[in-house]
């Protein structure tokens, strides 16, 4: 190396730090250290010779105790026991991975370096820093192993390293995830990557850069980003192709990331064979230099992050972890008689559920009634993760004309709702309504009340399922409950407080399930992953006059995770409406490794006493569920085979009978009207009672289905303004 890029004071601590390490190296029957192999440590860590050491340490895979001898630094001991104790893979890389003598004549590693899937750019950035960029699309895992990888990246940066305005300026690694598949990422490989550029390699790395990370990666990589060192997560960012800009020039990128620059890796490695047979080349002549600025290194702090993921650690604790276990019954004459007093409740004895009920959160979205801030949030966190955010903006109030043509046979046959010729047009439903009055509709709900239970609830009764119920008197019809698979051939536990319901012509449309207690929030998981589940609708808020109705079983913040029994919840985008609130939730399986996206849509416009104050409201939310159901449908493509509106949703309220109940009836009414233009409301809701027992909790709630059909007509102009001069108006309240 030419000494006249050091000042006189580099040059100094270059010449201590090499003779601390030489001495130790003679002891050992080591050849001493070069100088130039010095300086990349020393320029790696900015001269700071007690951090350099640090980075030789970890290169070089030593113990860290021999080195130690007649090093009177302060403070590094501490530092070594660290390293070994929290980060001994980054130690053990090199060694591990046999990437001390890396031949270039090797046909396996030149196989590897000639995939181009990793290369050194000629460009830098503004501040002089080289730039690596990985190409994960190219990299096969099956056809390659970690060490080839590792050595084909290790001789490449070797080469880079040549370069004294690499050594000083730094290094950016662009991970490019464009056009990628799950079967292209390989997580140990990607760890072993970021741990030895960070600790384990005499290079300063200045930032990380994921380009166009695709949503399933986001489980995966927060994981990631908990093995690599604090400092490393902050130089982290999850990037879409147009704010790479904002981080490297348009002329030093390639074509491939909307760049000007033409790659030329067979020049590349052309170098770096030169670089590797020790002829000393001129790196200037690959390289396009960008000096930094003359004022030190002020600039490097632009590579910390704006903002770390974890940097915020808050603990949400769960509101629903001594959840009351009165019968729904009870629930509702004690809010008839006491409004806000909750003295009275009737619990089932249960052991005290020791579960998860922390919810770690990363940082709080802003106020619901500042809706653009939160959509604004939404959108910056979907553009990391290349969603498209505008495939469920507008309510779809029509389905496909083709899904009742493409049902399934079986499906449509199985299904207790079918076309059929009792019913009422809308103009007939308006009429019937306005003379049935309030009082009417009440009394027609009654006699459906009367009625038996449609079956047995044996398995909802078994002492060990007990608990598992949030009230006592609302079981599980055994016909049509949800069956889980069993674990460890324990067979009480596919139990879970769930039913299939059928929808339109459509077998086990819906799943009606009560809100999820802490001590079922992975058995609620486990059925959303075994149904397939892509849509969840909850239309109960978790606390309603300051009673617990729902546990909070999903991550209530972007960028919050929680995990349950085998299964990671990632909340990864919400937007907030006046009456509702969408959240984009990611779902990894950690036992296959799989992941899937979950769309939760919270109805939060329901009063604790009363029907939605607003009907037009309500229906936007349901159309709302739809569009989230097609677009969920849309995207799986072929890989769907089952029915044409997809695999089920799950709805639940806090019983999973009242408003649950009043959203099937709504929905099923509505999708009968639009294919045979008759609605039949009370036939309706006796069929979804044969399935759900109790569905339709009170009577308010069976008089707003035929509001919100009418409503409906009223919008598509089918059915002009309704006079309801002389209908019962009065409040009747409603407790689920």
């Amino acid at each position: 190396m030419d000494n006249s890029v050091l000042t006189e004071e580099e040059r100094k601590k270059v010449s201590a730090f090499q003779d601390k390490v030489n001495k130790q190296r003679r002891k050992d029957g080591q050849d001493s250290l070069p100088w130039n192999m010095a300086v990349k440590f020393l320029m790696a860590r900015k001269f700071d010779c007690q951090r350099a050491l640090e980075l030789y340490l970890n290169h070089e895979d030593c113990s860290g105790q021999s080195l130690l001898t007649g090093l009177d630094l302060s403070g590094l001991r501490d530092v070594i026991v660290w390293c070994v104790s929290i980060e001994q893979q980054e130690e053990e890389t090199r060694h591990r991975e046999d990437l001390t003598v890396i031949q270039a004549s090797d046909e396996l590693l030149k196989r590897e370096l000639y995939t181009e899937k990793f290369t050194i750019l000629s460009g830098r950035d503004k501040n002089g820093a080289a730039i690596a960029l990985f190409t994960a699309r190219i990299h096969q895992p099956s056809l390659t192993s970690h060490q080839l990888v590792l050595k084909a990246l290790v001789y490449q940066l070797d080469a880079a390293l040549e370069s004294t305005e690499t050594q000083r300026n730094g290094l950016v690694f662009i991970y490019d995830m464009t056009e990628s598949k799950y079967s292209n990422f390989d997580y140990e490989l990607s760890k072993k990557i970021l741990n030895m550029l960070k600790g384990g390699y005499p290079a300063r790395l200045k930032k990380v850069l994921i380009v166009t990370a695709p949503l399933w990666f986001k489980a995966p990589f927060k994981i990631l980003r908990l093995f690599v060192k604090e400092k490393l997560r902050d130089r982290v960012y999850t990037i879409n192709l147009s704010q790479l800009t904002q981080h490297i020039p348009q002329d030093a990128l390639p074509e491939q990331l909307g760049g000007k620059f033409i790659t030329n890796h067979k020049a590349w490695l052309q170098l770096c064979s030169r670089v590797a047979l020790k002829e000393d080349p001129d790196m200037n002549t690959y390289f396009v230099s960008c000096k930094r600025p003359s004022t030190g290194d002020e600039q490097g702090s632009s590579c910390r992050s704006m903002s770390s993921d974890l940097s915020e650690n808050m603990l949400h604790s769960d509101i629903d972890s001594e959840e009351s276990k009165e019968t729904v019954n009870e629930k509702q004459n004690n809010e008839d008689l006491e409004k806000e007093d909750s003295s009275d409740e009737k619990e089932v004895i249960v052991e005290k559920d020791d579960s998860l009920n922390l919810v770690p959160s990363k940082r709080r979205i802003d106020s619901v009634g500042n809706k653009d801030s939160v959509k604004r949030a939404a959108q910056e966190t979907n553009s990391e993760n290349n969603i498209d955010v505008d495939s469920v903006d507008a309510p779809r109030k029509k389905r496909p004309t083709s899904s009742t043509s493409s049902m399934s046979n079986n499906a449509v046959e199985d299904s207790l709702h079918m076309p059929e010729e009792d019913g009422m047009d809308l103009d007939q439903l308006v009429e019937y309504t306005r003379s049935m009055r309030r009082r009417g509709l009440m009394e027609e709900y009654a006699s459906i009340k009367m009625e038996p239970p449609a079956g047995t609830f044996t398995v909802s009764k078994a002492k060990h399922n007990l608990p598992k119920n949030r009230y006592s008197d609302v079981l599980c019809l055994d016909h049509s409950r949800v069956k889980l698979s069993t674990q460890s051939n324990d067979l009480s536990s596919d139990y879970i407080n769930a039913n299939y319901v059928d929808g339109y012509m459509q077998k086990n449309a819906y799943i009606s399930t009560q809100g999820p207690l802490p001590r079922t929030f992975g058995d609620f998981w486990r059925m959303v992953w075994e149904e397939q589940v892509m849509v969840i609708v909850m239309t109960t808020k978790a606390v309603e006059r300051g009673r617990a109705k729902c546990g909070q079983y999903w991550p209530p913040e972007e960028d919050g995770e929680e995990q349950h029994e085998n299964f990671l919840v990632i909340n990864t985008r919400m937007e907030v409406y006046q009456d509702y609130s969408i959240t984009w939730l990611f779902l990894l399986n950690t036992k296959s490794n799989e992941s899937r996206q979950i769309y939760h849509l919270q109805f939060t416009s329901w009063p604790d006493y009363g029907t939605p104050s607003s009907a037009a409201a309500f229906l936007e939310f349901l159309f709302k569920v739809r569009a989230c159901q097609e677009e969920a449908v849309s995207s799986l493509g072929s890989e769907w085979q089952g029915h044409a509106l997809g695999p089920p949703i799950v709805v639940h309220c806090s019983a999973g009978i009242g408003r649950t109940g009043t959203f099937i009836t709504t929905d099923i009414s509505l999708r009968r009207l639009e294919h045979i233009q008759t609605v039949n409301i009370r036939e309706t809701v006796r069929r979804i009672r044969s399935q759900r027992a109790f569905s339709i909790q009170m009577p308010d709630q069976y008089v707003f289905c035929h509001f919100a059909i009418i409503e409906h007509g009223m919008q598509e102009g089918v059915v002009g303004d309704v006079d309801w001069t002389g209908f019962d108006d009065s409040d009747s309240d409603m407790s689920d």
